[in-house]
């Protein structure tokens, strides 16, 4: 792993396969470090001829953190949703895609395919309306078009995930509590041990741990309100993927996110929540690789080639 400077920050980030492959990069979610893309993600679409890039976004893991700025308590919070007064943020998800930019420019790649998760799929949504010449192609997974008439989260998830604070810090309570919001979000269909989230919370803490990152990561979202119109501006060949049983973001917010973006495809999968749990790593991967696949093709096609 190594560090770049993009949009005047320090993003930490790595790289799998042959940099001569058409490149594909991978942003991740709210307060989620990218090593949630594991090497065998990553290396399954190195496979397939991509040059694979993931990074931390700002406020998280090794990236620059934004200790100067506030994190946004929960009133702010609570206006937003019950009276609908506007969110102040320290920084926006257009900060943040313009970050994701950055790190195309520091590695002297012009257009690269475009792959985000939950809240990455929000800043994968903002490269495509906001730099659409930086984006081959575009593929959503598991986010949102912030439409406010869909259906929340799952009240007792979101209790948990935005609003239950552990009894402490301790390193073995933080544990527990984040062992509990990964499992209550997890792929039903593919449940994994309590040792295996342990191994995997344990990880992420060693690496980095910075609430506060979460809480304005958080500010962002809800002060970028609905996309429903910007989606519209979307060209860049798009595919969209959700879990059915996704408790966080219900499945309808993918639904509606591929109804908003012109001639988008739409994959549902049985049993996933809203996690990659290992065993679906082959499906999605062959998926996000098919689609990069065809655009090419497409380019090929447009450009008189054969």
């Amino acid at each position: 792993m190594a560090q770049l400077e993009a949009n005047g920050i320090q993003i930490e980030y790595d790289t799998f396969g042959n940099p001569d492959h058409e490149p594909i990069l991978l942003i991740m979610g709210l307060g989620t470090q990218m090593i949630a893309w594991s090497p065998d993600f990553c290396n399954a679409l190195a496979e397939r001829e991509h040059y694979v890039i993931r990074f931390d976004n700002r406020d998280i893991g090794l990236s620059t953190k934004f200790d100067n700025e506030p994190v946004p308590g929960r009133l702010g919070f609570f206006l937003n949703f019950a009276l609908g007064m506007k969110m102040k943020a320290p920084y926006t998800l257009s900060d943040m895609a313009a970050d994701a930019a950055g790190v195309l420019d520091a590695l002297d790649i012009e257009g690269a395919h475009i792959v985000g998760a939950s809240m990455g799929g929000m800043i994968a949504q903002h490269l495509a309306f906001d730099h659409p010449d930086r984006v081959l192609s575009l593929t959503s997974l598991m986010s949102t078009s912030g439409d406010p008439r869909l259906p929340r989260a799952d009240r007792d998830v979101a209790r948990h995930i935005f609003f239950t604070k552990p009894r402490s810090l301790d390193r073995e309570v933080m544990i527990d509590h984040l062992v509990k919001s990964r499992k209550l979000i997890a792929s039903p269909a593919y449940p994994r041990s309590d040792e295996e989230w342990r191994e995997l919370v344990s990880a992420s803490m060693e690496r980095s741990f910075y609430p506060a990152g979460f809480g304005r990561q958080s500010a962002a979202i809800v002060a970028d309100g609905s996309r429903v119109e910007r989606l519209g501006r979307v060209r860049a060949p798009t595919l969209v993927i959700h879990g059915r049983e996704d408790p966080l973001v219900p499945v309808e917010h993918g639904i509606d996110t591929a109804k908003r973006i012109k001639n988008a495809e739409l994959e549902i999968i049985d049993g996933m929540g809203h996690d990659i749990a290992p065993p679906l790593v082959g499906k999605l991967t062959t998926l996000i690789a098919d689609h990069a696949a065809a655009t090419k093709t497409d380019r090929k096609i447009a450009k008189g080639e054969r």
